[in-house]
């Protein structure tokens, strides 16, 4: 009588289990590129208004356009999110913290990652933020 009650147990684990697996993960919002050095002398950054949400995956393009180096900052946001991957001329980076990513010349890298914390990020290229390359990046 025990060896059939474990059984039952065991087979209810086992389904349990399956249909937890079998739940459609949430779907990847596609937020807007940031684009970082346009404009005449290279300054400026094309970024439109994107809040995101805790607990919900994204990807976004962080693209330059060559104009100005940028190492593109933003600390706090970054140690604040789960990363999936970021693709960098389709090669997958599996990764659990970045500090930077450093353009010296055009380029783009597309962020794979979910928020887990609520606030408003800052993001700068080191050392032209008196230039007005920064922005804030905002999570609700």
């Amino acid at each position: 009588m025990k060896i059939c009650s474990a059984a039952v147990v065991i087979a209810g684990l086992l389904i349990a289990g399956t249909a937890a697996a079998e739940e459609p993960k949430a779907k990847t919002v596609r937020l807007p590129d940031l684009v970082i050095g346009t404009g005449d002398a290279g300054y400026g950054f094309k970024q439109d208004a994107a809040p995101m949400e805790v607990g919900k995956p994204y990807r976004m393009w962080v693209k330059a356009t060559g104009a100005k180096e940028c190492a593109f900052q933003a600390n706090d946001f970054f140690q604040s999110l789960k990363w999936r991957k970021i693709e960098v001329n389709k090669v997958e980076l599996k990764i659990g913290s970045i500090t930077e990513i450093e353009f010296e010349q055009e380029g783009a890298a597309e962020l794979f990652f979910t928020p887990t914390k609520a606030g408003e990020f800052t993001w700068v290229c080191k050392g032209f933020a008196d230039k007005g390359l920064t922005g804030k990046l905002v999570v609700k």
